[in-house]
């Protein structure tokens, strides 16, 4: 590794070691990088590191890699997948330089678009610690990834929802009611996902066939997918399961994923696998992962780097694939990772940032535990700010309380309040279907029906007594 670097203010030489210290002291403060000890010891130190790293040329973070070539099939897949090509109109650039020309008007969408593939996930990182947060909305609002399966994610002033019918028994009449809930806010168009509650592949193959039978019976143009482990979906394609889109957790070192259970091959198996099923009607992202700042910690597999890093570098193993949804799912390990409202707030924007500046197709989970210094009002500002930064989706929730992964998150007014709020409208195939279904009287201005609609009339007419 190259190194040390030096950055001297008035008669003090500071001296950072390799670029994972500089990067890391850089870092705004949150409290995983304390309890990792790479955070940097004073306010002072750390706008020195942020000075410094604003001085560093792009192709620093091509020469220096932050973990070893041989060591890591992420940093592999970083370098190997590199596009020079689109790099050479910004490989001239600093740290401080690209931050400049990102906020310039020289940096349209389309221009953004052209050189993604030439930014690496550190590249990203780095230049996000030096932005303030509202430098990391105007950037993101900028940047549109759109995806498609059964309907289009991602378009201009659109904003999707995960319905998240979550249940402590995967109870099938619980998950139902939930769902039914969810689509009469208008909730659902990025894809109805569950988390299971027993984890085998039998329960997943009920889960998925519950959802199938509901987007099958009311035609919704939709997607599903079970949060199960990707072996366990890649069994349940091979025993003929109505498999939407293959989900897996995935984190930014490959000794994270390891510890997860899974390489970068088994998600090109199960990938391929998933496209052979041909079951999107207007596109083929057929992949869902989930990140969060704290994983690698946490696995005790982030190589000395600080937590916002390694979540970058898990962007390049999500847009390698090309997924249909990304979702930092941004306070839920907890105060030891992102202590308060402010670092939850913070770690969202540039999630978000570092994710559609590489293509991702980014959503949040803006949401936090109940150990957490955080509270709802913490949540509406960091729901308001990616509204208006772009954000490509968000979570549904029944009264924003996950009664069985027992966390905080958004609820299905929640997304309401945020149409009405930015007028952001669902996915246009997506709203076509909420109109034709009479569950908005006005999907214009997004005003849900005071009625029931007939479809679902009748299929709770044909209940048993008690709803059994």
């Amino acid at each position: 590794m190259a190194g040390p670097y030096h950055y001297t203010l008035g008669d003090r030489r500071y001296r950072f070691e390799c670029l994972a210290e500089l990067m890391a002291k850089a870092t705004p403060a949150r409290s995983g990088d304390r309890l990792a000890g790479v955070a940097a010891e004073t306010a002072e130190e750390r706008v020195v590191a942020q000075m410094a790293l604003s001085e560093l040329s792009l192709t620093t973070f091509l020469d220096d890699p932050l973990i070893p070539y041989e060591r890591d099939e992420i940093t592999r897949l970083i370098i190997d997948t590199h596009d020079a090509h689109a790099f050479a109109p910004i490989r001239h650039l600093t740290v401080g330089d690209f931050r400049n020309w990102l906020l310039s008007d020289l940096a349209t969408p389309e221009r953004l678009a052209q050189v993604r593939a030439g930014i690496t996930p550190e590249m990203a990182a780095a230049v996000s610690k030096i932005m303030r947060n509202q430098d990391l909305i105007l950037v993101a609002k900028k940047c549109r990834v759109v995806t498609a399966f059964r309907d289009t994610i991602g378009l201009e002033g659109r904003l999707s929802t995960r319905l998240q019918p979550n249940h402590p028994t995967d109870d099938a009449t619980g998950i139902a009611a939930s769902i039914l809930d969810g689509l009469m806010y208008g909730n659902g168009d990025a894809v109805i996902g569950i988390n299971p509650a027993t984890d085998n592949v039998a329960q997943s193959v009920r889960l998925m066939t519950l959802m199938d039978e509901v987007i099958q019976k009311y035609q919704i143009p939709t997607q599903s997918c079970v949060l199960t482990h990707v072996t366990n979906t890649l069994e349940a394609i091979e025993q003929g399961a109505p498999v939407d889109l293959v989900f897996q957790s995935i984190g930014g070192t490959q000794a994270t994923n390891e510890s997860f259970g899974f390489d970068l091959a088994t998600l090109a198996e199960a990938r391929d696998a998933a496209l052979s099923l041909k079951r999107g009607t207007v596109g083929d992202n057929v992949m869902y992962f989930e990140t969060g700042q704290g994983s690698s910690l946490s696995a005790n597999a982030n190589h000395g780097l600080d937590q916002q890093t390694c979540e970058a570098r898990a962007y390049a193993v999500a847009r390698h694939f090309k997924p249909l949804l990304v979702n930092t799912v941004v306070g839920f390990i907890g105060p030891e990772y992102l202590f308060n409202g402010k670092e939850i707030i913070r770690a969202g924007l540039e999630d978000h940032f570092c994710g559609k500046l590489l293509g991702v197709p980014m959503g949040c989970d803006i949401c936090y535990t109940n150990h957490a210094d955080a509270d709802q009002n913490d949540m509406d500002n960091l729901l308001t700010l990616l509204g208006t930064a772009g954000c490509n989706f968000i979570m549904g929730i029944p009264g924003s309380d996950d009664i069985m992964l027992n966390y905080q998150t958004t609820s299905f007014h929640d997304a309401l309040y945020l149409r009405r709020a930015l007028d952001l409208a669902p996915a246009p195939e997506f709203a076509q279907w909420l109109e034709a279904m009479a569950i908005f009287d006005d999907v214009r201005h997004y005003r849900p029906s005071s009625a029931l609609p007939k479809a679902f009339s009748k299929t709770l007419a044909q209940l048993p007594e008690g709803g059994a």
